[in-house]
């Protein structure tokens, strides 16, 4: 497969994301307000451990092992976790305000994309939990187009966006048994596979993606993979902090994670024992691999090295005091495009 000129990328600063879903917000209400797409997240945050969207993603399969394509399983609707209709009209225009309250209506709902947020893992008093958000990681070696049969999912030449050309698409959803994240969705009013397109309307115009500029903590990062002068570069390339989910599945992802650091945890007199961090490290090199053990020392070394006073050029691009400095030049302010089309 022919690599594109360029690719764009994602960096998510793990131990800053609060868990807010501003971000899915953002992209909910720019794209996936259309009919068959009520169901849709194409963009998510999960708690980790936790199972996720759709349920337990990561043991469906797909990807590459060797460079060989592994069978997947297709997801249902069910285990993304359909849209829930609430009684709306009872609460708010019944007259009952004070005694009705918010619950699902017809069936109950078994699952949903946030159903078991803020639970994640360990015990009292070790407890322990981390936000994963999650798009469609535009990947070097994309699964999904190597399933379609129909040739409907491309990789932009000119920055390696993935997108499915809905033309062509028939609806086979090999792609989402394909991709071992599980981030492709299927419209069931339109029939065709729809997902994340990396706000390239946007991106065109020099203007970051909505998930990365909406975020008020400033966990997105957002350029090219080879612009030296950005953080993306920085963090990937030359301070390697930031590693890809699961660089096991073998499609070489583009969206990259600053791994979070745990609090330590208590020993069994109720001390705090900095030995032993809260998140195991077994669970962490299950989601980033080997190389985030390597990475969290890094980033506690640069941490003390800015709590005395020195300079650390790491510690500056992740706390972003500018987030204009974010975003690789994609910082054009929306409000002065003259936008057209839906």
């Amino acid at each position: 497969m022919t690599k594109s000129d360029r690719q764009l990328a994602m960096v998510l600063d793990l131990n800053k994301c609060i868990g807010c879903h501003t971000c899915s917000i953002a992209c909910k209400r720019l794209w996936t307000r259309d009919e068959g797409m009520e169901y849709m997240w194409w963009n998510t945050v999960n708690t980790q451990p936790g199972r996720g969207t759709p349920r337990d993603w990561q043991e469906m399969g797909g990807g590459f092992r060797d460079g060989q394509a592994l069978p997947g399983k297709l997801p249902t609707r069910g285990e993304f976790g359909d849209a829930w209709k609430f009684n709306h009209e009872e609460v708010f225009y019944g007259g009952k305000g004070e005694k009705a309250h918010l619950k699902p209506q017809g069936k109950d709902p078994h699952w949903g994309p946030n159903w078991d947020e803020d639970q994640g893992g360990g015990e009292y008093p070790n407890a322990y939990y981390f936000y994963l958000p999650r798009i469609c990681n535009h990947c070097t070696h994309p699964a999904c187009l190597e399933a379609c049969p129909r040739k409907a999912i491309e990789k932009r030449q000119q920055d390696g966006i993935v997108v499915i050309n809905e033309d062509r698409c028939r609806g086979y959803r090999f792609c989402m048994e394909a991709c071992p994240y599980k981030k492709i969705y299927f419209n069931h009013a339109e029939k065709v596979s729809q997902k994340c397109i990396f706000c390239f309307p946007r991106i065109e115009q020099g203007v970051a993606n909505a998930c990365a500029r909406q975020c008020p903590g400033r966990v997105r990062f957002v350029g090219y993979r080879d612009d030296q002068a950005a953080p993306i570069y920085k963090l990937v390339d030359k301070w390697k902090v930031a590693l890809p989910l699961h660089p096991d599945y073998g499609t070489e992802p583009n969206v990259f994670y600053v791994p979070p650091i745990a609090p330590p945890s208590f020993d069994e007199n109720g001390d705090l024992d900095p030995s032993k961090p809260r998140i195991p490290d077994e669970y962490l090199v299950s989601l980033f691999g080997p190389e985030v053990l390597e990475v969290l020392e890094v980033l506690k070394a640069e941490m003390a090295k800015k709590r005395e006073g020195a300079e650390s050029e790491l510690m500056d691009l992740l706390i972003a005091y500018k987030w204009k400095e974010m975003f690789g030049g994609f910082d054009r302010d929306p409000a002065t495009i003259e936008w057209t089309g839906s």
